[in-house]
């Protein structure tokens, strides 16, 4: 029985926890703030309650796994998982509305034909087919096995099968997210809606290569779950069940360095100076802390190359909660997506955010049918959000009224009467990521090929014994990364380095 100290209590990091507490060895989790999640955290004020971080639940085949593994009662004993139906309304700027329903192919076709001509749902849903065959070339080394040696192959290689484009005499292939979109669906909005479902994970579409296509794809073909009484239902089962297998947590406790002996982890320390040995340490944290906490970097040559997974480079995001007079109407949609007037000023000030006034952004509005987040019948609990630079004076007032207000308009074409409606409203912004979290952005799921600037850091570091979990670590961000990210961690832990992913 190994003793295995594990820094932050984020969602990789507890799913990792609650693997290696049931293959026997003797795991503490030590987390800076007073309670558990990480970016899945919640809000409560005046019977009003409400997600912080993500508000959805992508692919839940992995936290059922979870629960499989680490014990007898299956994920939907501890919470109740809905599938949301339509799997969001999209709403254009030429005023297109456009349903979208939940991991249909048929009903996708169907409703983009009807709201955007004849043919527009035959493009998507061929582009879906080639976006299978990228999940297809790319799931098991990017999702289910620890990231290779020779990761470089993963880098060079677009596994996107793209479609012939002859253009000036030459036949091109799409490279990019953007170039699917403009040579393959031929539709604005039909490019607007890709783009937008990809830089809703904080990725650029005119920098993101083509094999982003896998994000819309998972959307599409495994849909898109709500846990009853919001994501943090999903942190506190896990939670549960890690302290059921005797996993030991010790909340406010700041990790200040890991200790080495004999050239391998050997420990954490904290800040009031103790030291908590161990055999293996697993680290859930951003890669600038990581390495401050070693003393120095864990990333070179034979590693994943240093930009990699960069947390000063991705974006973060800014939330408002609406508390609503007046209940939810029927009929509408649990996810609607707002999108930009402006895409490419979007872009660009995410880029390149500087002394302008930001432009409206795309905004994502969840109105959950959910009688646990609201006081009575009468009210709404509403979560607005949009992806924002991580470094934008956060601290400023004036910043977070100008992003405020941006929200509302674009909130306003879902929520008619919105702000004649509100009682009041909290805002989350980058800078209460950062304190929960540690880093203010929030990174985006592993892609291969764009030369190894869309993977992350491998699990196993350059220190023996220590170990990277979580989103900033391969393979990604995003809650189902997150639990594939400890089920990797705990692998190579109780295995060995040749392990080499669930069969």
């Amino acid at each position: 029985m190994a003793r295995i100290a594990v820094i932050g209590a984020g969602m990789g990091a507890m799913a990792a926890a609650a693997r290696l507490a049931v293959a026997g060895h003797r795991v503490a989790v030590y987390e800076r703030t007073d309670t558990y999640g990480g970016a899945v955290r919640r809000f409560e004020r005046d019977g009003f309650r409400f997600d912080t971080g993500p508000g959805l639940l992508p692919l839940p085949a992995v936290w059922r796994d979870l629960f499989i593994k680490t014990g007898k009662e299956p994920l939907e004993s501890c919470v109740e998982l809905v599938q949301i139906d339509p799997s969001s309304c999209h709403v254009f700027p030429d005023g297109t509305t456009v349903p979208l329903p939940n991991a249909s192919r048929a009903g996708v076709v169907s409703a983009l034909d009807e709201a955007l001509g004849a043919g527009a749902g035959a493009r998507w849903g061929d582009f879906l087919v080639r976006a299978r065959e990228a999940w297809d070339r790319t799931r098991r080394p990017l999702l289910e096995e620890p990231l290779w040696p020779n990761w470089s192959v993963l880098a060079e290689r677009e596994p996107y099968p793209s479609v012939p484009h002859k253009r000036l005499l030459r036949t091109r292939r799409a490279g990019t997210l953007r170039e699917i979109g403009a040579w393959e669906l031929r539709d604005e909005r039909l490019a607007d809606l890709l783009e937008t479902q990809v830089l809703a994970h904080g990725l650029d579409p005119r920098t993101a290569p083509a094999s982003a296509a896998v994000l819309p794809y998972m959307e599409h073909a495994f849909g898109t779950w709500y846990v009853r009484g919001g994501l943090g239902e999903l942190a506190r089962a896990v939670y549960e069940r890690c302290v059921r297998r005797r996993v030991e947590f010790v909340f406010g406790a700041e990790v200040t360095g890991i200790v080495e002996k004999d050239g391998r982890a050997a420990g954490v320390e904290l800040a009031d100076g103790t030291v908590a040995e161990a055999d293996h340490v697993v680290a859930d944290v951003d890669p600038v802390r990581l390495s401050a906490l070693t003393g120095h970097p864990l990333d070179t040559d034979g590693d994943v190359r240093p930009d990699a997974g960069s947390a000063s480079a991705a974006p973060g995001r800014f939330t408002l909660l609406l508390a609503l007079r007046g209940g939810r109407e029927p009929g509408v949609a649990h996810r609607t997506v707002v999108h930009a007037p402006d895409r490419e000023a979007e872009l660009d000030f995410l880029a390149s955010p500087g002394g302008d006034e930001p432009p409206r952004p795309t905004v994502t509005v969840l109105r959950p049918d959910d009688p646990a987040l609201v006081p009575d019948d009468g009210h709404e609990a509403v979560v607005v959000s949009a992806v924002v630079p991580a470094e934008a004076g956060w601290d400023q007032e004036d910043t977070v009224r100008r992003y405020t207000d941006l929200l509302l308009d674009g909130a306003g074409s879902a929520i008619p009467g919105l702000r004649e409606r509100m009682l009041w409203h909290e805002a989350r912004t980058p800078a209460h990521t950062a304190a929960e979290t540690g880093c203010g952005s929030v990174p985006a799921p592993a892609l291969a090929a764009g030369e190894g600037r869309f993977l992350r850091p491998a699990n196993i570091t350059r220190l023996p014994g220590l170990y990277r979990v979580g989103g900033w670590s391969h393979p990604g961000g995003g809650l189902p990364h997150a639990g594939m990210s400890g089920a990797l961690v705990a692998g190579l832990i109780v295995e060995g380095p040749e392990f080499r992913g669930s069969q």
